[in-house]
């Protein structure tokens, strides 16, 4: 059965903010390199703490958005 309209919206919605998380994570990890480089390490560490919660969110996310995509397969 295939998926109706609103729910491949929601899914690629889950998938696009997701992806979005990803990416925040990847480029935070670059600044809190720098941060902890320039010896502000309080200001890398607090850094590293929102990309761990990003990265738990985009988990998250994606796991949502697969079981919106089996539940009508």
């Amino acid at each position: 059965m295939e998926l109706s309209k609103p729910r491949q919206g929601l899914t690629r919605d889950l998938q696009g903010i997701a992806s979005d998380l990803k990416w925040s994570a990847v480029e935070l990890m670059r600044i809190a390199e720098r941060l902890s480089s320039a010896g502000n390490e309080p200001d890398a560490q607090a850094i590293y703490r929102m990309i761990t919660i990003f990265q738990s969110d985009e988990a998250r996310l994606q796991s949502h958005a697969t079981e919106i995509a089996r539940a009508l397969t």
